[in-house]
């Protein structure tokens, strides 16, 4: 004869209390969805703090009349951007700002990723070259700019004695539009090109190695699997370093103020000033008003640029592949 299975129901104590249950219960769901919120917490209340509380007070500031020099703050609304888009200084210092930007991202980019591309590949002492392409980047700005200010000085600089083997008279570096953007671009290009080419070796060590292999047999040379296998396998971390270059690009201020011995002007005729340089002299004549309005101009050139970047890279897509 079948036994009957015991009632579970009647297993249970009738007087057990069910509310410890639900409680632990909570307290896990609330553990399992709300614990990911508490640990990403710090970040945002240290960039709400830092981050949005400046943006939005310099917003404020940059409506009125502000300066330390009163102790009565007077509301102008937009006549601090009105004299800001009339200010030769300002448009001057935005091209400078731009050209020095060009001039150091594009070929620097281009440059990290052929050496990252070399490093991709079976070499001996890989370690060792990788942590050298590292040593720019921990290295003193200072110290960097001052050892370059000398190589391009114009009477016993390294660089014009070079050029001297071949005929070519002295360059007063500093002096010139184009001669001071390229020498503040070298060593803008010499300080992070080795830190790009690390995320851009990164980004390659997750390419399987199959497609290399696939294409070698095929016939496919370095540069023609550089430009057909590892450019849009990366496509990703390409985005990220365009963009994240040019923002650094446009917050350029150690460089050209100790290229020019600690001038906020930016040289005589203000050939390199930039515009980080442009706000910290507002901030030096305690114009804190005009400098948050440049900050400010700053900010949303900054993003149209980098949108625009992102959307070129993005299109870029078919051509690489």
């Amino acid at each position: 004869m079948a036994t009957r299975a015991p009632d579970r129901l009647a297993a249970v104590p009738p007087n057990r209390p069910v509310r410890p249950r639900l409680r632990r219960h909570l307290v896990h769901q609330l553990d399992v969805k709300g614990s990911p919120y508490a640990y990403v917490a710090p970040f945002f209340l240290l960039f709400s703090a830092f981050g949005l509380f400046p943006l939005a007070y310099t917003a404020w500031v940059s409506l009125h009349e502000w300066t330390l020099l009163s102790e009565e703050q007077t509301f102008v609304g937009l006549d601090n951007f009105r004299t800001l888009l009339a200010d030769d200084y300002f448009w001057n210092a935005t091209f400078n700002t731009l050209s020095i930007g060009v001039l150091s991202t594009v070929p620097q980019l281009l440059l990290a990723i052929w050496l990252a591309h070399l490093l991709n590949r079976p070499l001996r002492a890989q370690t060792f070259f990788r942590i050298t392409l590292l040593l720019p980047n921990v290295t003193s700005v200072v110290a960097v700019v001052v050892i370059f200010s000398q190589l391009f000085g114009r009477d016993f600089g390294m660089i014009n004695w070079m050029l001297s083997l071949f005929g070519v008279e002295g360059v007063a570096w500093n002096e010139g539009v184009l001669t001071s953007h390229s020498a503040i671009s070298i060593m803008i290009m010499w300080r992070w090109t080795g830190y790009n080419a690390l995320i851009f070796l990164a980004a390659m060590q997750a390419v399987p190695r199959e497609l290399y292999e696939a294409a070698t047999i095929d016939g496919a040379s370095g540069l023609t699997q550089l430009r057909r296998i590892t450019v849009p396998m990366i496509r990703p971390t390409i985005v990220f370093v365009v963009i994240t270059s040019t923002i650094g690009a446009m917050q350029i201020l150690a460089e050209p103020l100790l290229f020019g011995s600690y001038s906020i002007s930016g040289g005589a005729d203000r050939q390199y000033q930039t515009l980080a340089l442009l706000i910290y002299e507002n901030f030096t004549k305690l114009d804190l008003g005009y400098a948050s309005a440049i900050s400010w101009m700053m900010f949303v050139l900054i993003v149209v640029i980098a949108g625009i970047n992102y959307l070129l890279t993005r299109r870029a897509k078919g051509g690489l592949t």
